[in-house]
């Protein structure tokens, strides 16, 4: 198949980015495709000033660390969307079918939650040591180890912020062999034995990329806030991330070394986050997210494995296509949805994003098809126009929990940002709700009370 990386950084602008209109029919959206996108000054509201929030951007947006003049390959990111998801996908099912053979599940399961690095979009600014140095790490919900590169590293790659010295800092500590943070890690897949007396880690995601080094704890800034003792693996050796330019990764899983795990002591058990469009300029991550979100979030249940506790779950029930719900069956979905902000595009069983499918098409007969692309195989040709109009979706969660999608979460390179599942028709492979679905809703991972919110219009 022919590679798509001529596709310019200008034209991943202009997919289908649509803006709604007041009046429009709600079972249809019209919309303007944008053509630039500049970066201005963040405009993203959280619902609460309670707890740590710092700004988020799109690694590929207006305000991203990538060069202007680079090309997108995006035949590469949807392959690594599609290792990224049956990763996930595998990791579950394999859990679900342990029935309590533990030497089944270990043997099965990979060392580590991570998959492509290619379908992680999102990064933050924070600050790690004393004194702080800055640090912008990609995030992601699907894995629990956050790490930094750190001097001396061989090899080290480019990155637009400094390489982390630990013999610089003042608060820097790196954890014995024989410690509770180490054991853990052991007990949790990341640990890689010791040098010397320090414990050493590993992550090793599906796209062959890897990282290794010192597992270790050190201050970590976020804003105005401070976080003493934050563990993390200072990353002394790594392969893959040469053109990544971001200085490492925050785990935000629901594991024990998570970010989101080591903060609920000082912010409590809950963080959200409005994923921008790559054309906005800035959306936000915020730990200790006030319990329950208020009024202003539908809810529905979160559920977790325990085997993999790393990944947050709820149930879909139905989905709306143009007003109508597709017709397919509840127990469709019964095993479950991952929400991830690793994963592009949303994952469906398969006889249930045939139906939606079908639903989509018969509402878009007014456009010209155009060839798929890769996993996406609802494309159109949109040529010169600068409006579309397009079916309304609607995801109905466990509760009654109605999340109608952004435009922007509905299509991606002028394609239905929807996947099948590759589960081969086994009924314990989860779905996975992708982060283009999420885009602009603050999305509320409410841990303590076992819940899941969205708020529309975040960002």
């Amino acid at each position: 198949m022919a590679t798509v990386s001529k596709l310019l950084l200008l034209l991943f602008y202009s997919y289908c980015s649509l803006v709604a209109h007041a009046g429009d029919s709600p079972s249809y959206i019209t919309g303007s495709i944008k053509t630039e996108a500049v970066c201005s000054e963040p405009k993203a509201a959280p619902s609460s000033s309670a707890g740590a929030t710092v700004t988020l951007h799109h690694r590929h947006g207006p305000c991203s660390l990538t060069p202007t003049n680079q090309t997108l390959n995006v035949e590469k990111i949807l392959l690594s969307d599609q290792l990224r998801a049956s990763n996930i996908q595998r990791l579950l099912s394999a859990a679900a079918n342990a029935t309590g053979d533990a030497q089944k599940l270990e043997a099965t399961l990979p060392t580590t939650l991570g998959a492509a690095l290619d379908t992680l979009q999102y990064v933050i600014n924070v600050s790690i040591g004393t004194p702080a140095v800055t640090q912008t790490v990609m995030i992601d919900t699907g894995s629990d180890i956050s790490w930094v590169h750190c001097k001396p590293c061989s090899p080290c790659h480019a990155q637009v912020d400094p390489v982390f010295d630990p013999s610089e800092s003042t608060t820097y500590s790196p954890f014995s062999c024989g410690s509770a943070a180490c054991a853990q890690l052991g007990v949790d897949g990341g640990a890689a034995g010791c040098s010397g007396s320090q414990c050493q880690y590993i992550v090793r995601y599906l796209d062959g990329s890897n990282t290794t080094g010192t597992y270790s704890s050190d201050t970590l800034t976020l804003g105005p806030n401070v976080v003493p003792g934050f563990q993390f693996g200072c990353s002394r050796a790594g392969s893959g991330f040469e053109v990544e330019k971001t200085a490492g990764l925050m785990g935000l899983g629901g594991g024990a070394q998570s970010l989101v795990a080591q903060t609920a002591a000082t912010f409590g058990p809950a963080f959200s986050y409005c994923l921008p469009t790559p054309q906005a300029s800035s959306g936000f991550l915020t730990l200790g997210a006030p319990s329950g979100g208020g009024g202003n979030f539908t809810t529905t249940r979160m559920f977790r494995s325990r085997e993999v506790p790393t990944f947050y779950i709820v149930f879909l029930e139905e989905i709306r296509v143009g007003g109508t719900r597709v017709n397919v069956a509840p127990t469709v979905f019964s095993a479950g949805s991952v929400m991830d902000s690793g994963t592009i595009i949303t994952r469906l069983p398969p006889r249930a994003y045939s139906a939606m499918r079908s639903a989509f098409r018969a509402g878009m007969l007014q456009y010209p098809r155009a060839k798929p692309l890769e996993i996406l195989d609802t494309c159109y040709d949109f040529g010169n126009l600068t409006r579309v109009t397009v079916p309304a979706v609607e995801l109905v969660f466990d509760g009654g929990a109605v999340v109608d999608l952004d435009v922007h979460g509905i299509m991606i390179f002028d394609c239905l940002a929807f996947a099948p599942s590759d589960d081969g028709g086994a009924s314990s492979v989860p779905s996975i709700i992708g982060n283009v679905q999420q885009r602009t809703f603050e999305v509320l991972h409410d841990v303590g009370r076992g819940t899941i919110g969205f708020r529309a219009g975040a960002c």
